[in-house]
């Protein structure tokens, strides 16, 4: 191994660890994937069979030649940051990356200057970005959201049963996807909003009317939010005397715990017809998670949060600390309220806040957390249990259906595209026409990469279905816009009317990536190795 290889055998040894990456890769894309199996760590386990772009390059540890490992690794990174941020469009990336890398090193194989080319490269990524967010369709009605979910789990009940669900919830609404006990797909809406964070004591449950569970219900109660650990039952003196003092027949206190003596002086307290208190655990698994669910809890009831950090005690409440609320259920793993009497335009310019911060978010776990945060504060929740034959079954569904979930989440926010590659095929004819424009070698050579990248989607698609490419994107082109492919049937079709979509968040995330980072790629003009740590520090 050289410790620094230029030029021409810097840039092969780039390209063999791209397009080793991306071949193993590039099967998975389309309705009809192939699958890769990856071997397991431990012995005597079968390998994993997987058809995600972003999970097969994270499995790709390292390639045996150090020159083509860098390549290899280079993508591997995009292909995972990529996956992080949008959840999907790993495969398309891939191959549209490969194919700017692959077609750029032939023009500058034959003297093409990789800067002016990188440049051009951009300003057409930006063009087709425009293209696409032109030519984005809103995402609207069960029917549709069925139809995008399936283009991308390819299980048409899942699909149906995730269409219905957010045609209900919204964008923002919360869905927690569990595994079922049985081979059925089952769902379940909550009125109002819920939080993790059961009851304190079994002692609280007192309702007995749901068949499957113990429950604590009370109406028009009053909430004390808080984090405060409660060890000394005088702690909560103040808190029964200022619910007394205000007429409060049913009391709520949110703490991260309570003493069993302080469990008992609640307990006490309790006086059927006259006054009940329980006491639950203050949602979130961290500090952080605790004070955005007391935040957000403040908001819904109009209440003021104590905070543990802020040195708060309660012996200084009061009744104007104390949030209100219809109705509030809890049980031995969640509490949930309806109908909060916080004030109405804080709670609408808290959630629009959330919303901005959702959107501008660029980490696909915060904008998640984000996402969940405004579902409870709009009140739409749903449950989607899915089941199948054993276990194995239970949880490649489940991931498969949680992917989906996300994508429709996306498509309900930013909008659908042409799928199947149809959007991106479209595109060759607005940049043929900036290629009879240009006159530069570079900019021309720009525009003809360009074009074979926006096709090299479908026609990954239908050799991934057993087809011959070549004529039938002929006849697609020949067609025109609308038209594209349906691999699941093997015909052109009109790619809307059959409800195959791309979500355009995803689709314009995957492009743009792809193209600046191959343009990066081709700029790269010598490879270093450094020596192993353990060498370095034995060799100084």
């Amino acid at each position: 191994m050289q410790p620094i290889i230029f030029d021409s055998a810097a840039q092969l040894a780039i390209q063999r660890g791209v397009n080793q990456i991306v071949d193993a890769i590039r099967p998975t894309l389309g309705p009809c994937p192939r699958f890769v199996a990856v071997s397991s760590s431990l012995p005597g386990r079968m390998p994993e069979l997987l058809d995600n772009g972003g999970v097969i390059a994270r499995r790709i540890i390292e390639l045996p030649d150090p020159d083509e490992n860098m390549g290899a690794m280079l993508i591997r990174s995009f292909l995972w940051r990529l996956y992080a941020t949008s959840g999907d469009g790993t495969t398309t990336a891939a191959v549209i990356f490969q194919t700017v890398l692959n077609e750029g090193l032939r023009h500058l194989a034959s003297g093409g200057d990789p800067m002016r080319l990188r440049g051009y490269l951009d300003e057409g990524a930006q063009l087709i970005l425009n293209e696409l967010t032109r030519r984005t369709v809103p995402a609207q009605g069960r029917l549709l959201l069925a139809q995008i979910a399936e283009s991308i789990c390819y299980d048409p009940p899942l699909a149906t049963l995730l269409g219905e669900i957010f045609d209900v919830i919204g964008e923002f609404g919360r869905l927690e996807i569990r595994s079922g006990s049985g081979r059925d797909l089952e769902r379940e809406y909550v009125e109002g909003m819920y939080w993790s964070g059961g009851v304190l004591s079994r002692h609280f449950l007192t309702d007995q009317s749901d068949q499957e569970r113990s429950l604590a219900r009370l109406e028009d109660a009053a909430v004390l939010i808080s984090d405060l650990t409660i060890d000394d039952p005088a702690q909560l003196i103040p808190v029964l005397q200022t619910a007394f003092q205000a007429g409060v027949r049913s009391l709520v206190i949110v703490a991260r715990s309570l003493s069993d003596r302080a469990l008992s002086l609640l307990l006490a307290n309790y006086k059927p017809g006259v006054f009940r208190a329980i006491a639950v655990q203050t949602p979130g698994e961290n500090s952080i998670d605790q004070a955005e669910a007391m935040e957000d809890l403040a908001m819904l009831t109009g209440g003021q949060p104590f905070f543990s950090a802020a040195g708060m005690m309660l012996n200084s409440v009061q009744p104007v600390h104390l949030g209100f609320m219809r109705q509030v259920w809890a049980d031995r793993s969640f509490f949930g309220l309806k109908a909060g009497k916080g004030n109405p335009r804080e709670l609408r310019t808290h959630i629009g806040g959330l919303r901005t911060r959702a959107r501008n978010a660029t980490a696909q776990e915060e904008r998640r957390r984000l996402q969940i945060r405004i579902g409870k504060l709009l009140g739409g929740s749903a449950t989607l249990w899915i089941g199948g034959a054993n276990q194995n079954e239970i949880t490649a569904r489940k991931t498969v259906a949680e992917r989906s979930a996300e994508s429709l989440r996306g498509a309900l926010m930013e909008g659908l595209l042409p799928g199947s590659g149809a959007a991106l095929f479209s595109l060759k004819s607005v940049l043929d026409a900036k290629l009879a424009q240009s006159a530069d070698l570079d900019e021309r050579a720009a525009y003809r990469i360009l074009m074979r990248a926006v096709e090299a989607p479908m026609r990954t698609i239908i050799v991934n279905a057993g087809y011959e490419a070549a004529p039938i994107m002929a006849e697609i082109e020949r067609i025109g816009q609308c038209a594209g492919f349906d691999a699941r049937i093997g015909q052109t079709v009109d790619v809307g009317q059959a409800g195959i979509w791309d979500v355009a968040a995803v689709q314009k995330s995957a492009v743009q990536g792809a193209i600046t980072q191959a343009a990066l790629a081709l700029t790269i003009n010598a490879l270093v190795h450094t020596r192993h740590p353990v060498q370095a520090l034995m060799n100084p």
